[in-house]
Parts: C-alpha cells; structure tokens; sequence
C-alpha cells in the first residue's frame, strides 16, 4: 500500500518525468513523437495485407477483420512497449538512483505512464474504426477500463523484476525482447480460439496476455462481461498477483546494490 501511496503523492512529478521521459525518447527524430505511432501502424497494416489480402483470413464471421486484428493488436502494443521500457526504466535514469528521496519503485511507473500515453491514441482509433464500421458504443465498453487496471498491474510486477535484473545482468533485456517475440505468437492476435485445437488452447490461456487480449476482444466485439469468465478471471488475478509479489521481493533484495552497479 506504500507504493500506491507513493504513487498518488509523487503523482505530478511522476507525470512530468513521464512527458520528458515521452520527448527525450524521439528527441532528434525530424518526424518526433510521430514514430511512436508510425511503427505499430505499419505493423498492423502488414499483418492486415498478409492475412486479409493475400491469405484472405476470416478468423470470426461476421466480425470485419481489421477491427478483430485492432482490438488484439493494440492492447499487445501496450503490454509489449511497457514491459520493453520498463524494464530498462532502472538504467535509463542512474541519476535518479543515487537520490535518497526518490521512490526507486516508481520508476517502472513512469514507463507505463509513457505507453499510456501511446495506447490512449490508438484506444481512440479502435473506438473510431468500430462506429466507423457500425459497431457503437455500449455501456460494456467500461469494461475497457478493468482490463486496462488489469495490465497495468501485471506489467508493473514484471517490470519491477526485469528492470532490477537488467542492471546486473546486460542480457536481460535481449532476453525479454526474445520472449516478446515468443509472447506476441502463442496470445491470441492473429488466431482466433476456433483455430486452435482445444488440447493446445488449454496451454494457450496460462499466457496472461491472453485473458487481457481476449478481454479487449470480449468487451468492444462480443459484449461478454470479465464475470462470464470466473474460472480464467481468478487464475489470471493469482498469476498477477504472485508475480507482482515476485517482482516486489526481487525489487526490495536488488535495490540497495543499484548505485554501487551504475
């Protein structure tokens, strides 16, 4: 409960760090904060190119492909770019460590707030592709906002533990990008349950990424409710939770080494 304290009384410096934490990173760039939104659109517009156009995919009937490819996509965009920075959120800021006052664990949170930042906008677009294609708001859509929660403190417990890694271990980071890499095929993005032979989807849904993925999908494509699904919604709160645990004793044991490593 402290950190959350933290959180809320370190929330406007923590917004400003996040802002020019947001420059810095395109800083230099002619195009600036614009390749943050030019990357995953490409990306998304190859897969609906490959997929739609040249394997003329139709993973659900009735549903246009690019918004079931959209309402996967963008939250795998946000939990692969805030696990990705935040576990370098240590290293990037070693001026930060040797400062007494400063709330070391709030640093992954910076990060999050920055892919905040970015998801918000592409949340915009799937909200504007569904009514442009006839899908209008519902109350269900609040649900957006659970599943959001829900990330967040996933990527928080997994950021706390890879970013304290990161900093006596260089490699930790390939690593994570390899196994973003593995993430982004075995969750459900560009395959679809029915796709899958039952005997894999079972192993399938270990993947937390995938109750977020399908959640997305559940609330803006098929209005089913987080509670129509108690079996996977408590599995995936007691992975959350244990590795948040996980990522808060790593965090605690590694801190006080930190400024001797940097």
């Amino acid at each position: 409960m402290n950190f959350f304290w933290d959180v809320f009384k370190n929330k406007s410096l923590l917004l400003s760090l996040s802002i020019q934490d947001f420059k810095q990173r395109y800083l230099g760039n002619y195009f600036g904060i614009v390749w943050a939104f030019i990357g995953p659109l490409i990306t998304v517009l190859i897969l609906f190119f490959v997929f739609q156009v040249g394997f003329r995919s139709a993973p659900e009937e009735g549903i246009p492909f690019v918004l079931w490819l959209v309402s996967g996509m963008f939250p795998w965009f946000f939990i692969s770019e805030s696990i990705s920075s935040g576990s370098s959120s240590i290293i990037d800021k070693p001026y930060l460590v040797k400062k007494v006052v400063f709330k070391l664990s709030t640093l992954p949170v910076i990060k999050l707030i920055t892919a905040l930042f970015i998801h918000a906008f592409f949340l915009l677009i799937l909200v504007l592709l569904l009514i442009g294609y006839g899908f209008y708001p519902k109350l269900i859509w609040i649900q957006i906002f659970y599943y959001l929660f829900a990330t967040l403190i996933l990527v928080l417990g997994i950021s706390w533990a890879t970013s304290s890694l990161v900093v006596f271990v260089k490699d930790t980071g390939q690593i994570i990008n390899i196994l973003l890499q593995f993430g982004f095929w075995l969750t459900p993005i560009i395959w679809s349950n029915r796709m899958m032979p039952p005997r894999y989807l079972l192993y399938l849904k270990l993947n937390p990424a995938y109750y977020i993925v399908q959640g997305y999908r559940d609330t803006v494509l098929y209005n089913v409710w987080f509670w129509e699904k108690p079996l996977l919604t408590l599995y995936f709160w007691v992975i959350t939770f244990l590795i948040l645990l996980l990522g808060a004793f790593l965090f605690k044991r590694l801190r006080p080494h930190f400024a001797d490593v940097l």
